[in-house]
Order: C-alpha cells, then sequence, then structure tokens
C-alpha cells in the first residue's frame, strides 16, 4: 500500500505543474456523473472521481471529463492521460501494482 501511495504521489506530481489549482468540486461531480453515464458503476466512477481528485489539476480533469464524452485527448496530454489511467486504476484496485 505505501507503495501505491509513493507511486500516486509521484504521479501526481508528474502530471501537474507548479501550483496548479485542484480540481473543483463541481468538476468531481461532473467526472462521476459522466462516469455513471458510460458505466453504470457508481462505485467505480466514485473511486474513480475520488482518486482524479488527488492525481491531476483542474485543467487536466477538464481533458478527461471531455475525453469521457468522447474527444481524444491533446497530443501533449497522450502520455499523462495514459499514465493517469493506469494510476487511477491501481488506485480503485485493479490493475497490476
Amino acid at each position: 500500500m505505501r507503495r501505491l501511495t509513493l507511486a500516486a504521489a509521484a504521479l501526481a506530481l508528474s502530471l501537474a505543474p507548479a501550483f496548479a489549482a485542484a480540481p473543483t468540486a463541481e468538476q468531481k461531480a461532473e467526472f462521476y456523473k459522466t462516469c455513471v453515464g458510460i458505466s453504470q458503476n457508481q462505485p467505480l466512477c466514485t473511486c474513480k472521481a475520488d482518486a482524479a481528485m488527488d492525481l491531476v489539476d483542474s485543467d487536466f480533469m477538464a481533458v478527461i471529463i471531455k475525453s469521457m464524452r468522447g474527444a481524444s485527448p491533446p497530443s501533449e496530454y497522450e502520455t499523462p492521460y495514459n499514465n493517469y489511467i493506469a494510476a487511477s486504476t491501481r488506485a480503485c484496485g485493479m490493475g497490476g501494482i
């Protein structure tokens, strides 16, 4: 568990620029609403929304929400987006550590 926490913290630092604004409560609610609309999996969406609040900043949260709605992430976000998916999946107890 300690390795997961350290890995998540390192990822969060690598994804968000210094002094970036944290995602807002409104973004978290929109993330959850969009996720449930796609998956109908409330427990997973709750976990993923909580994880996103610790892993990304508000600008990147907007990219994630747009991606969940079908837009491709801008090219400069492709690697961070893939890293976010992996980290949030691990944070929610799925996938390898």
